[in-house]
């Protein structure tokens, strides 16, 4: 049976942190953060905010340093143009993505979502800080929302939602500019509203979904929508290192009182400040153990490490630990399965890089036209038709010209001047013809040259047909 409940608190956690028992959402007002993780966490964001907002306007050769251009299927990472006929070398960096993921949360737990994911940054470096410098810090925003509504509140509430609305208007233009690219957007800016309708009002969207994520769902996010932290509770295991209270050492609770000595009174070092509780982004209690809504944001470790050294005692009762490091004092150990996975990912990573360095700039196709055979001239050549199909992936026209190894065989196109436009295909025919006694057996294998500005581009086979002599 079940022990009583004491001062109305859960000996354990049994339902969301964030929700009343009438099934309301409990809003979640976290103290301001501070120390040594979170001046790390700052850095980090930093860099990857800098990252995020000037991406699309570093360009080389024209190109971004990176695009997503799903609607004219066409993609840009690290300056290389990538096109759907690239698609196995996308499906390689997912499956790569995913091992990465997953190996990464064996060892170090949700630790992405903490530290790199965007939802995170954005919400506690930009959104968290506006409205800690214009509401305060939480008690003053839990005063401001009780209080009934005065100038204070009104002035206080509406500037935080207009510089919400603001960083969002922001983001949602460099959003924008990863799909579309800088020029485009940068043309529906500064171009008459009637001229780019949809791109307006795409702007207009991504602007209010974004204020909505930020203003309204915030830790909702990670807590009930994102699939990976459902994830974790799969990946984890008692050797992850996550963010954990150590038990051992800190129960039983108990208040703090200069000069006691708790070892005497079986107490143990968590003196019950509840600052850990009061810091979390996600409204948890660490000390319940590892939970799904924990992002590993290191606030609480923080939190806590201040307090212990205020109160002398011993720094990380919380910390960067497994659930065996805290019942075996134990540090992180290789196992097999972590091996396994650290093994798959080299394999993986070497077969994109593999991939990468392979991939050809220009790719073409050569067949006989279908429903072609072969026909016999008046002056005994044979001639067969073939199709070229020509992918340029780079950002300059070639002028083709196609040569062959056979000594008699000719190469004329239907075309008087074949050129491939950059970032375009190109669809044409040709007419190989060969004297009738340089086949046997019906077949020869030929050697055709593409020849691009003067350069060989690539040198395929194709089978000429002829009769069987």
């Amino acid at each position: 049976m079940d022990e009583p409940l004491k001062d109305g608190e859960d000996t354990f956690r049994d339902h969301i942190a964030t929700v009343n028992e009438k099934g309301k959402r409990i809003w979640v007002y976290p103290k301001k953060p501070g120390g040594k993780f979170y001046n790390y966490r700052k850095w980090v964001s930093y860099f990857l905010l800098f990252l995020l907002f000037a991406s699309p306007h570093i360009k080389y050769h024209g190109e971004q340093l990176f695009l997503f251009n799903v609607v004219e299927r066409k993609f840009v990472i690290f300056f290389k143009v990538f096109w759907p006929q690239d698609l196995y070398i996308f499906a390689i960096a997912i499956v790569l993505g995913v091992v990465f993921v997953i190996f990464f949360t064996i060892i170090y737990g949700r630790i992405f979502c903490g530290w790199v994911c965007p939802q995170t940054i954005f919400m506690e470096m930009l959104f968290r800080r506006v409205e800690y410098w214009i509401e305060g810090d939480w008690t003053h925003q839990k005063k401001l929302s009780a209080q009934p509504w005065n100038t204070e509140k009104i002035l206080k509430r509406g500037g935080k939602h207009v510089a919400f609305w603001l960083i969002s208007f922001i983001i949602a233009n460099t959003f924008l500019s990863y799909i579309i690219g800088s020029d485009e957007l940068w043309r529906i800016a500064t171009d008459p509203i009637g001229e780019h309708w949809g791109g307006f009002i795409a702007i207009i969207i991504f602007t209010y979904v974004f204020y909505g994520v930020f203003a309204w769902l915030r830790e909702q996010v990670c807590t009930t929508i994102c699939p990976y932290g459902r994830l974790q509770g799969v990946l984890l295991d008692e050797n992850s290192m996550v963010v954990a209270y150590d038990h051992k050492r800190g129960e039983n609770r108990g208040k703090f009182k200069k000069g006691e000595d708790r070892s005497q009174t079986s107490k143990g070092d968590c003196i019950d400040c509840k600052q850990c509780v009061h810091v979390c982004p996600t409204g948890i209690d660490i000390r319940n153990g590892t939970q799904l809504e924990c992002i590993n944001c290191t606030a609480c470790i923080d939190a806590c490490d201040h307090i212990m050294e205020g109160v002398g005692m011993e720094k990380g009762l919380i910390r960067f630990v497994s659930e065996k490091g805290i019942t075996e004092r134990k540090g992180f150990e290789w196992t097999r399965r972590v091996k396994a996975y650290t093994f798959l990912l080299f394999l993986l990573m070497v077969l994109l890089g593999v991939l990468l360095v392979t991939r050809k700039d220009v790719e073409t196709t050569i067949l006989r036209q279908r429903g072609s055979t072969f026909q016999i001239t008046d002056d005994k050549q044979i001639s067969n038709i073939f199709e070229i199909n020509m992918t340029n992936k780079t950002r300059h026209d070639f002028n083709i010209r196609l040569t062959t190894d056979c000594k008699d065989c000719s190469i004329k196109t239907v075309v008087k001047k074949m050129k491939l436009d950059k970032e375009k295909r190109m669809k044409e025919r040709f007419i190989m013809k060969m004297p009738v006694s340089n086949i046997s057996g019906g077949k020869r294998m030929i050697k055709v040259q593409i020849w691009g500005n003067g350069k060989l581009l690539e040198e395929t086979e194709v089978k000429f047909i002829g009769p069987l002599l």
